[in-house]
């Protein structure tokens, strides 16, 4: 099916955007769930890798072009994207030019944390910044953390996209909650690490979050489903204890950054207590 997907909140018009496919290993993205339990929804191939998506989102509000993720590392070379089989069936740059959009034409860029699955598309071929004519938003940590890696992070992070950004001086470096413009704001959603954000919309009494890698996958809304990938792995279940109650009790749309799928969902009660993630019809 063509990936790219359309919601109205309030006044603002959302795009599910993707840049293609990639796998990452089952067992990482499920932390201690076990492959039986997991493997329902999500068949490992016979590396033991899951297929995944890239979902960047494209909000428009106010007249602005707000995109949330740029993309996947692109300059990783062959060894690379054999390695995450890479699969770029769709890139982010032909969804923005289906609705009649250039880079040039993006005003805010949302890094909702540096990992090269996500920031990888901030830089062209080049090395130029892909949006020139954005602000690039970052939280203070994460910049602080993705330029002093350590021998658990440094696999997630390439200076080659962001070094760029830095000496351009393109990066809105913002700490906490912050407003974007009105009813756009970014939120602290820590775990994955210490600066991941969140993208909230509030509009006509609607609402909207792009939860970032505190939910990967719908898949992983039950509140031990957390990725053996998340740095700290307890704080990533307090801050989905603390928000999800809130999204579900608001009725929130809730867009993940690697859904297969699935471009919206709402969260719902679970059997057994907690969550669980209904795509929207």
């Amino acid at each position: 099916m063509a990936w790219t997907q359309h919601l109205r909140i309030g006044d603002a018009d959302v795009y599910s955007l993707t840049d293609g496919q990639f796998r990452l290993d089952g067992g990482a993205m499920y932390g201690s769930v076990p492959k039986v339990l997991w493997e329902r929804g999500a068949p490992a191939d016979d590396l033991g890798r899951i297929c995944l998506r890239i979902n960047p989102l494209l909000i428009r509000l106010g007249g602005k072009n707000v995109l949330v993720e740029t993309g996947f590392w692109d300059q990783g070379g062959e060894k690379f994207e054999g390695m995450y089989a890479v699969d770029r069936d769709e890139t982010v740059f032909r969804g923005l030019s289906a609705l009649g959009l250039a880079p040039d034409d993006i005003d805010l860029v949302v890094n909702t944390h540096l990992h090269f699955d996500h920031a990888g598309r901030n830089v062209t071929l080049t090395g130029e910044p892909t949006f020139p004519n954005a602000r690039y938003v970052v939280q203070k940590q994460e910049l602080h953390d993705a330029r002093h890696t350590h021998e658990r992070s440094r696999a997630s992070y390439v200076p080659g996209y962001i070094d760029p950004i830095l000496d351009a001086g393109l990066f809105d470096v913002v700490e906490g909650e912050h407003e974007l413009l009105p009813g756009l704001s970014v939120l602290p959603l820590p775990g994955h690490n210490l600066g991941q954000q969140g993208v909230v919309l509030r509009s006509g009494g609607q609402a909207l979050v792009y939860a970032a890698d505190l939910l990967p996958t719908l898949a992983h809304a039950p509140y031990p489903y957390i990725m053996g990938y998340d740095l700290y792995p307890v704080t990533t279940l307090e801050t989905r204890k603390r928000y999800f109650p809130q999204w579900f009790e608001e009725g929130a749309v809730i867009a993940t950054p690697h859904d297969p799928d699935v471009a919206f969902a709402r969260l719902e009660a679970g059997k057994k207590g907690g969550f669980v993630a209904v795509g929207l019809p």
